[in-house]
């Protein structure tokens, strides 16, 4: 599948916003603290990947029933569904000067995922830190995708081809209405 850029210029997939809020004290102190961890950009993207996928649970696996959607929020709850630890990853890897993207695959429901585009490789990886559980293994990977749940062929699932700089605005509308989880999952959208 060919992954398309929303936005043409790759200073975009850098950008922060209220949602993808890289500039944090919180981000950045998370980001720092990585990066010493690692050495060199594969390296601090993996960390990054493998610390939102395995230290933040996704709310419905830890019955958490609060809803988070901003990035600093959701590494400071610990706590969020596959939209909001796309949100802390994408910041994480921005905060590193990154490109990274928002993407999304329609699984019965819509999933969140990052795409990642790392120096010299001149291509976009997608990569999804839902977490994992027994049946569920995500891992870092550039070549072939490792994903918690590949679109299966012949399913009316599908990957959704774009590369969004923001999250999109259905994600997003639900992620800031919803009172708690339970409400949340009865707005989950179906499609983008």
């Amino acid at each position: 599948m060919e992954l398309i850029q929303q936005n043409p210029e790759l200073a975009a997939y850098l950008a922060a916003d209220e949602v993808i809020d890289h500039e944090h004290p919180l981000v950045r102190e998370t980001a720092g603290r990585l990066r010493t961890e690692a050495a060199g950009v594969y390296a601090y993207a993996k960390a990054a990947f493998e610390f939102v996928r395995d230290t933040i649970p996704h709310s419905h696996d830890a019955g958490d029933m609060r809803v988070t959607w901003r990035a600093s929020d959701v590494l400071e709850q610990r706590t969020g569904i596959c939209y909001a630890k796309a949100h802390a990853l994408t910041a994480l890897l921005r905060a590193e000067g990154i490109p990274a993207a928002l993407c999304y695959q329609r699984l019965g429901v819509v999933h969140g995922l990052v795409a990642v585009q790392l120096p010299g490789r001149g291509r976009w990886s997608r990569q999804d830190p839902r977490g994992n559980k027994p049946g569920v293994d995500a891992q870092f990977s550039l070549d072939v995708e490792r994903l918690a749940f590949p679109v299966q062929s012949g399913s009316n699932d599908l990957d959704y081809p774009v590369l969004y700089a923001a999250p999109h605005p259905a994600v997003l509308q639900v992620l800031q209405t919803a009172s708690d989880r339970e409400s949340l999952w009865l707005q989950l959208p179906t499609e983008l």
